[in-house]
């Protein structure tokens, strides 16, 4: 008999990352009855379906040689140029060289990392912070280390102290409406931040898939902008949030000799994100109103926020917090000390809603009695039902039901 030996072992980074616990909520999930306020996803009845097509429809008709054709690294040059032109618009001087248009800006993250960090290097994250960059800087093998934040986001005197400590290599930050607190970063913390990195050497990632989605308040600047830091910031973007997530399209903008080796990571990891796509996005930033179906998009989005805000007394035990976020598509809450998202979220899914606990998307020590709560995929009236069920399904862990005793929606998030 022939002996069949095992195969060898798969690599230790592989076997230590473990897998999204979103991703596996969101599985859980999937029925149709679940009113879900688990997944950060865009709401599909809002997608600009009929341009996008006519999008499509148009490249494919009139240049199909080009667009069903290996392409470059780089990206479709009409799509860089656009996105150049909306950041340029919107106060950041971009020419079209400077992007590299990524899948998604999941990749882009992907590849700064490659790019940037070897085994040990360190990382500083806020705490929370993305659930993704922390499985992306464990693939890397880095040594992840939260700053420390408050309602405002990272405390520019504790990140320069742990910066003097640690010299990490970057500091990965969501400054407008993070993931997941939806917090957003004030501009004198930014240009702080900005300071430390220039005093410091300090790489800063800047992720900003949110930053479309302003309901209040006056947009901030990037810290790509700020002078400080300039020259040492990489800003990843996405038209996930705005356009459609199925596209897959996002973009990385940064300083030329960063830049050009995530060109390099990028040919080994798939030579070019797909020449259709993003011919079809760079038609429909061409002919279409791509503001106006934002604004058609931040006003649902507003409603929709208000009606969680507005339910959340109700439907959350006596003493729990959360905050009110000026745009994106998350509320932090934490519940009452003793209370645990985690252990709760089998009741909630029992009674056909869905949360994320927020312990998973810490790079420190956990907060068990924090949830993330994400209000865009729903309608009003379905937030509504699904805030009826929340509160049957926290009441039913012994938890005060009183309506009228629950912290008021523009009270801040106690520990953040």
């Amino acid at each position: 008999m022939t002996t069949r030996a095992a195969t060898p072992a798969l690599a230790a980074r592989a076997a230590s990352v473990g897998a999204s616990p979103v991703r596996e909520i969101l599985a859980l999930t999937a029925r149709p009855e679940v009113i879900s306020f688990a997944g950060g996803l865009p709401a599909p009845e809002l997608f600009d379906a009929g341009e996008i097509r006519a999008a499509y429809d148009h490249v494919l008709a009139e240049d199909a040689a080009r667009v069903l054709q290996y392409s470059v690294t780089d990206g479709d040059p009409g799509l860089r140029a656009a996105v150049a032109a909306r950041y340029s618009a919107r106060g950041l001087p971009t020419r079209a060289e400077d992007l590299l248009v990524t899948t998604g800006s999941q990749q882009a993250l992907t590849m700064i990392t490659t790019a940037l960090l070897e085994p040990g290097d360190t990382v500083l994250v806020e705490d929370p912070t993305y659930l993704a960059a922390l499985q992306c800087f464990a693939f890397a093998g880095a040594r992840v280390l939260p700053v420390p934040c408050d309602d405002e986001g990272i405390d520019p005197v504790a990140l320069a102290e742990l910066v003097e400590r640690e010299r990490p290599k970057l500091l990965y930050t969501i400054p407008t409406f993070q993931n997941p607190t939806g917090r957003t970063l004030p501009l004198a913390r930014r240009q702080a931040v900005a300071e430390v990195a220039q005093r410091l050497g300090l790489w800063i990632v800047e992720d900003d898939p949110y930053g479309e989605l302003r309901y209040e308040g006056e947009h901030l600047p990037w810290i790509s902008s700020l002078d400080a830091a300039a020259d040492r910031t990489v800003l990843l973007g996405t038209f996930s949030k705005v356009m459609s997530p199925g596209m897959r399209l996002g973009h990385l903008r940064a300083p030329a000799a960063l830049r050009r080796a995530c060109v390099i990571v990028k040919q080994a990891a798939d030579l070019h994100c797909s020449a259709v796509d993003q011919a079809a996005a760079a038609r429909y930033l061409e002919v279409s109103d791509l503001d106006a179906h934002v604004g058609r998009v931040r006003a649902a989005y507003r409603e929709r926020r208000n009606a969680l805000l507005d339910g959340l007394p109700a439907a959350l035990p006596q003493g729990s917090t959360w905050n009110r976020p000026d745009g994106g598509m998350f509320v932090w809450v934490r519940l009452p000390d003793g209370h645990d998202a985690t252990a709760l979220l089998p009741k909630a899914i029992a009674h056909e809603v869905a949360y994320v606990p927020g312990a998973p998307f810490y790079a420190g020590t956990p907060d068990p009695a924090a949830l993330r709560m994400s209000f865009t995929t729903h309608t009003p009236d379905e937030i509504r039902e699904g805030l009826l069920r929340l509160g049957k399904a926290l009441g039913a862990t012994g938890a005060s039901e009183s309506a009228s005793e629950s912290a008021p929606a523009s009270q801040p998030v106690a520990h953040a």
